[in-house]
């Protein structure tokens, strides 16, 4: 018999936009994966690294060249001190990262609060540990921290919360004082919080990223996972890696060891090397997804969509509430047969798929790519289908 959990869900509908795009042509705008932005340092220091060698295990924690490269740059972007020996993990992927995280750190019955719109596999893995997610709603267009949903949520069986900041699919950047109120909920009630940072280099308009980790009351409760598939665009390394206090890493890394054990190290090595570079990298990055986001943000504006702020992360959301629609994910297999691009119905980040009103598109793509799935909206919106022009 199959294992329940995994029996209850079906394809993604990531890898379903994405297929369908492929099989039709379309622009993919919808699986987050970006094009042409990699540094050619780090995609040259893994070649060599290739060739250098060695190709067997690496250590189970991770190379300390990357391990240490994680806490110095996570000191120099967003002051935050981490022993790199005994508080930095590598995995294979932040998807992994988390799963450590659930496994090590739940036990089954224990409730983990997690805030909605949320990535799709954070209900999927908590299950498999055997622990209950408890969501927790944020509305668009501002999506607040929504203080008494939260407090009606704790239970005595409350363990964690997880907290995905910069937030996918919304953008949104949580304030200090939200952060201070979670941080103080969490020294009353004995939480623990999983903070999914992934997008903390991709913050926009002058904004920056606070970690919970950087409150001084929050830190010994935090675990921080970073992906240096976000952070140089390299998403199919599947390398991140995981900050956290002592007494919270060790049952994390454990897990670790019998769930992926190790990370390959010729990318490893190149990752070290990413977190490294100067600050104009990360500069230039944000500049240009920027400008990337202002563009497409303005011609879609422009072609009568209703486009909500993006303050951080590479998704624009799309509010359809005024197209008459029903059904977020035949929209968006309408959208890819009809107007030749592909699109994510943001009800997937809920778990009612209730958020009927949201789609998201991915901006970070080459300009051209971006101009071509433009024009391709505007023409649908204005009755075009690109089938039948093509």
């Amino acid at each position: 018999m199959p294992n329940q959990v995994f029996a209850e869900i079906g394809t993604s509908i990531f890898e379903e936009m994405s297929r369908l795009s492929n099989q039709l042509g379309a622009i993919n705008l919808g699986q987050g994966f970006p094009e042409a932005l990699e540094p050619a340092e780090v995609i040259e220091a893994a070649v060599q690294a290739l060739r250098d060698g060695p190709h067997q295990y690496p250590p189970m924690m991770g190379l300390p060249t990357l391990r240490q490269a994680v806490a110095e740059n996570a000191e120099r972007f967003f002051g935050l001190k981490a022993d790199w020996e005994s508080e930095v993990l590598i995995t294979s992927g932040a998807t992994e990262a988390l799963a450590d995280s659930f496994f090590g750190l739940l036990n089954p019955g224990d409730e983990i609060i997690v805030f909605q719109p949320a990535y799709d596999c954070y209900n999927t893995l908590i299950k498999r540990a055997g622990a209950i997610p408890v969501p927790v709603r944020l509305e668009p267009p501002h999506w607040e921290l929504p203080r008494e949903k939260l407090l009606a949520a704790i239970t005595p069986r409350t363990k964690a919360l997880i907290l995905n900041n910069p937030m996918n699919p919304s953008g949104k950047l949580f304030t200090r004082e939200e952060l201070t109120f979670l941080a103080e909920l969490m020294n009353k009630h004995d939480l623990v919080a999983i903070c999914d940072e992934v997008y903390e280099h991709l913050t926009f308009d002058g904004k920056a990223h606070l970690s919970l980790a950087a409150l001084p009351e929050a830190r010994d409760r935090v675990v921080r996972i970073g992906s240096a598939g976000k952070a140089f665009s390299v998403t199919g390394w599947k390398v991140g890696y995981i900050t956290a206090p002592a007494a919270l890493l060790a049952p994390i890394a454990r897990a670790h060891q019998y769930i992926t054990f190790t990370t390959p190290p010729a990318l490893q090595t190149a990752v070290a090397v990413g977190l490294r570079l100067p600050t104009r990298y990360f500069d230039e990055l944000r500049q240009t997804l920027q400008q990337r986001r202002d563009f497409l943000a303005a011609g879609l504006k422009q072609a009568g969509y209703q486009v909500l702020d993006a303050p951080s992360t590479y998704f624009l959301n799309v509010d359809i509430a005024g197209e008459g629609v029903e059904d977020d994910f035949n929209f968006c297999r309408q959208l890819v047969k009809e107007a030749g691009v592909a699109a994510v119905p943001v009800s997937t980040f809920y778990a009612g798929r209730d958020m009927k009103r949201l789609i998201r598109f991915c901006f970070a793509k080459k300009q051209e790519t971006l101009e071509t799935a433009l024009a391709r909206l505007t023409a649908w919106k204005a009755g075009d289908h690109w089938r039948l022009a093509s």
